[in-house]
């Protein structure tokens, strides 16, 4: 005999969000030490989806990191918006993050452009940034 999943579907059900408790990543001395936790957590998470490289490490999904590999020889017309439609992209896949904008660009030699922009998460304002040779 089934049973019945009549009346399961019916009851309140509470999703929870799984904590943003993780290791804390000290890039100033190379080293992972401790815990970290809220928007410092978000931080370290945003610059690891930015730095990574979409569908090239098989320990992560195929939505996880960034697509910049095809950017370089192109244009810098070109690249700049889609660096602000990949990184959105790229973060929004996250569900603490809320909303990306306020995008700065600036070109501190030929063949690098630097771009920072604000996340908007369920912690705070995160600021970010990121250089990529074209």
């Amino acid at each position: 005999m089934i049973p019945s999943t009549v009346g399961f579907l019916q009851q309140d059900f509470e999703v929870e969000e799984p904590p943003s408790l993780t290791y804390r990543m000290r890039k100033e001395d190379n080293a992972v030490r401790g815990y970290t936790d809220g928007r410092e957590a978000m931080r370290q998470a945003i610059y690891k989806m930015i730095m990574t490289e979409r569908y090239q490490y098989i320990m992560y999904s195929w939505n996880y990191g960034i697509e910049l590999s095809d950017l370089y020889g192109e244009p810098v017309t070109y690249v700049c918006p889609e660096l602000k439609r990949r990184i959105t992209e790229a973060l929004l896949w996250d569900n603490r993050i809320q909303s990306v904008d306020h995008f700065s660009f600036d070109f501190p030699q030929k063949g690098v452009v630097h771009v920072s922009f604000t996340a908007h998460t369920i912690f705070g304002d995160v600021q970010a940034e990121r250089e990529v040779s074209v």
